[in-house]
């Protein structure tokens, strides 16, 4: 009872313990008939299997390999009714997937600066929107070779003009725009060639002694 100890007996927490399984209210009332114990509520009850480690072992959740009990079998005409309204359709959208959503051709920027067209609605949702400059510069030059990236030339990401990109091998652009990069994208315009030359030359000479 509520502002009074329960006094618990020893036989008692065993009797409860020996049928920890049972679904606690059913074990409960079965404790209230069998110890005539009406003082005690649900609520005391298992507060005590839970200070005493009592549990039922159920997780709540179905275990590997456990075959759902409604397997094959058809949704009840009654149950469809009821959902149909709000059940989801193969291809629907609707709330903020219908505001977001942008059409195929589409165009933005991202949030580093490149201008990206919509390809596709498929997934992964990533694979959806390509860089556009990527886009034109294969269209003129086929497809970019593994372990190479396109390199924009005067710094203005959104130049999607196929001859402002130039493909250039990945491990060249650390040395032009990395932590102790020469911050191409930064030097003014008549110095871009030279440090694009240098870093160029760098990486070729590196390239050469790997391979002696």
């Amino acid at each position: 009872m509520k502002g009074r100890a329960i006094g618990w007996l020893p036989e008692e927490r065993s009797w409860i313990a020996a049928r920890a399984e049972w679904p606690r209210r059913d074990l409960h009332r079965a404790f209230v008939g069998f110890w005539l114990r009406p003082e005690v509520s649900y609520e005391a009850f298992r507060n005590f299997c839970k200070r005493e480690g009592i549990v039922t072992g159920r997780t709540g959740c179905f275990a590997r390999g456990t075959v759902p009990p409604n397997k094959g079998k058809p949704m009840p005409p009654e149950v469809r009714a009821k959902v149909a309204a709000t059940m989801f359709r193969k291809g629907s959208r609707s709330g903020r997937a219908e505001q977001l959503y942008q059409p195929v051709g589409a165009e933005r920027v991202s949030k580093d600066g490149y201008t990206e067209r919509k390809i596709n609605d498929g997934l992964p949702m990533q694979a959806r929107w390509r860089a556009v400059h990527l886009i034109r510069w294969e269209a003129e030059n086929g497809p970019l070779p593994e372990g190479h990236a396109l390199k924009c030339l005067d710094g203005d990401r959104l130049n999607t003009d196929p001859s402002n990109w130039v493909c250039i091998p990945r491990a060249m652009l650390p040395r032009l725009n990395g932590r102790f990069g020469r911050q191409y994208d930064a030097a003014e315009p008549e110095v871009k060639p030279v440090i694009m030359a240098i870093t160029k030359l760098e990486h070729a000479a590196r390239e050469a002694r790997r391979a002696s």
